[in-house]
């Protein structure tokens, strides 16, 4: 966890973001602060919901928990706390605002999940595991795999789905599942937050059908392209 704040912090630097050494003094005395309020499914809750909402809105994750920490809604485990940091609020707020939108736009919202691949997984274990981190090593590393698969799962059905519905000419399909995507967000840590075993079942069947639609929608994205492949190759009775 530790490296992956490491990252962020570097991220920061990078962008004209720069912490000063108040950064640790301001952030250790909130992580002393976060006690252990959740219980332990509350947690594990906590953990899930936070690498599966990565795959769909990683920045929209990190701002909300920041936010919703800092303004007193949750009391965050000291893994966590760095979220409620101003700078971090500010870069995850701004790219909350560019992913909103390029999220709508037909053709630019899958390019953009293409590019996010490499960073919502990840970042989805690192949150899951800075839920649970206060508990030992070993808590950490099943809530970052826990959190990681998640986050890939919701990453592979959004990303199927996105490229499927870019097969029709028209936007408001795009707008109106960009929406849905937003509000599952929203939804996902709210729930878990408040009604964590209500989550949990929630979870397990939305994983379940999010992985059929996956393949279903892959197979229907792999005959497309056999489809354009045979078009463009002069041979339209391939399939």
């Amino acid at each position: 966890m530790e490296t992956f704040w490491q990252g962020i912090v570097q991220w920061l630097h990078t962008a004209g973001i720069h912490l000063d050494a108040r950064f640790a003094s301001e952030v250790g005395p909130v992580a002393a602060e976060a006690t252990g309020s959740m219980d332990m499914p509350s947690l594990f809750a906590l953990a899930a919901a936070l690498g599966w909402a990565s795959g769909f809105r990683l920045y929209a994750v990190v701002f909300l928990v920041g936010a919703a920490g800092t303004v007193g809604w949750i009391s965050l485990p000291p893994g966590l706390t760095v979220l409620q940091h101003p700078a971090m609020l500010m870069a995850s707020g701004t790219m909350l605002f560019v992913e909103f939108f390029a999220d709508k736009i037909p053709g630019v919202d899958s390019v953009w999940d293409v590019l996010q691949s490499v960073i919502r997984i990840p970042a989805g274990a690192a949150l899951a595991a800075g839920a649970l981190g206060a508990d030992g090593p070993t808590t950490a590393a099943i809530a970052a795999l826990m959190g990681g698969a998640l986050a890939a799962s919701s990453q592979a059905a959004k990303t199927t789905t996105r490229a499927a519905i870019n097969t029709s000419p028209e936007p408001f399909s795009n707008l109106a599942a960009s929406l849905v995507e937003d509000g599952l967000v929203v939804g996902a840590v709210w729930l878990a937050t408040t009604h964590p075993v209500a989550f949990g079942i929630v979870l397990l069947i939305t994983v379940v059908l999010m992985g059929v639609v996956t393949v279903l929608l892959f197979k229907f994205l792999r005959a497309v392209l056999r489809r354009l492949s045979a078009l463009f190759s002069g041979s339209p009775k391939a399939v």
